[in-house]
């Protein structure tokens, strides 16, 4: 087998890590040759349900799972690794408004950020699922001055998925028969899911559905699906997040099939007139372990409207949390670039490869 990869998660006695730990385990993430660490991290009260899980891990017997360590802290939960789901969070209690969540959340994630930036691996990939997701990664990465900000990710898969569940359901396609959907923005009601580079079989996806529905039902289902699955099941999404969380990640370790676009909630470039520096979700494909940003989309005034919407929550977002970033870590975020060959560089922030060599440079487009 190969060498173990170290992966921490945090809010590990949680619904959602309930779920996803056993797909860590046997493979579903990292491949089925690939070894696991799991470093599970919870607050202190929740060590005995967390050491529970940790036994029915090892009851399962997984030939993969190498070793599970369990931690109260991030500090030690982050030493050394490589890859880091950050599920744990604040979550709205009564009588709070999102300002104070975002304020609660605020300080939980500045720890993560720090912690990540001291003790991680240095190519260390992290994915925020806790809520609100994309704010929470800003929080993080502009916590971790040693980190590169494209090493931070944010969870829009699930909105992703839903957007093709969804879909496939309404037009009876199969869902491995639909690309091109792309969610913009944040991971709240007001993300922009898009169809109108989608497709179904090959035929454009548009010419195959009422325009009524899709603007009318379709979009405001996708952007209110979690709270109609608690007003359902009386829990949040739970099962659905964990399979996104597991594909976000599939996707940004061993690469996107051939010709597909996926939802990443990434810091922005500028791509698509996008403010720099915030989390947004993009169109993405990835390989090498990285992502880049599917160029090029004609873009109509409605679908200009819908992202500027959620592009202006983002940014009343990170206004109401402005005095918890770090002034010398904007710079990173706001002079990010991220290129599309990868044998010049992908990302000018010193992690990709040198720009010429004495001997030999490929240019390989991804």
């Amino acid at each position: 087998m190969r060498r173990p990869v170290r992966i921490a998660i945090t809010g590990a006695a949680g619904a959602i890590s309930n779920s996803l730990l056993f797909q860590l385990a046997d493979g579903s993430m990292m491949g089925d040759d690939q070894p696991v660490i799991l470093q599970l991290i919870e607050m202190p009260e929740r060590m005995e349900a967390l050491r529970g899980l940790a036994m029915e891990l090892e009851d399962c017997a997984f030939p993969l799972l190498h070793t599970i360590t369990l931690h109260d802290n991030v500090e030690e939960g982050f030493n050394n690794a490589h890859y880091a789901i950050l599920i744990g969070a604040r979550p709205r209690g009564p009588g709070m408004e999102r300002r104070d969540l975002l304020e609660v959340n605020a300080e939980i994630f500045t720890r993560q950020g720090k912690a990540l930036n001291d003790h991680a691996n240095r190519d260390v990939k992290v994915l925020v699922v806790g809520n609100p997701a994309n704010t929470n990664a800003l929080i993080a990465s502009r916590n971790a001055p040693r980190l590169s900000p494209s090493q931070f990710t944010a969870l829009t898969r699930l909105d992703h998925n839903r957007a093709k569940g969804i879909l496939a359901n309404h037009t009876g396609a199969n869902p491995q028969d639909i690309d091109g959907i792309i969610v913009w923005g944040n991971h709240s009601t007001t993300q922009f899911p898009d169809l109108h580079h989608a497709r179904v079989l090959g035929e454009p996806v548009l010419n195959q559905i009422d325009d009524g529905w899709y603007k009318n039902e379709f979009i405001p289902r996708v952007q209110t699906r979690g709270g109609q699955i608690i007003q359902a099941r009386g829990v949040s999404s739970a099962a659905s997040a964990a399979q996104a969380v597991i594909h976000h990640m599939r996707d940004w370790v061993l690469g996107t099939p051939s010709g597909q676009v996926v939802s990443m909630g990434i810091v922005s470039d500028g791509s698509y007139g996008i403010t720099k520096g915030i989390f947004y979700s993009f169109p993405v494909r990835c390989n090498y372990g990285r992502y880049q940003i599917v160029r090029g989309l004609q873009l109509n005034d409605f679908s200009l409207q819908m992202m500027k919407t959620t592009e202006t929550e983002l940014l009343e977002e990170k206004a109401a949390v402005e005095h918890l970033l770090p002034a010398e870590t904007a710079a990173s975020h706001e002079n990010l670039s991220i290129c599309l060959r990868s044998g010049v560089t992908l990302y000018a922030d010193g992690t990709g490869p040198e720009s010429a060599s004495k001997y030999l440079t490929t240019n390989r487009v991804m």
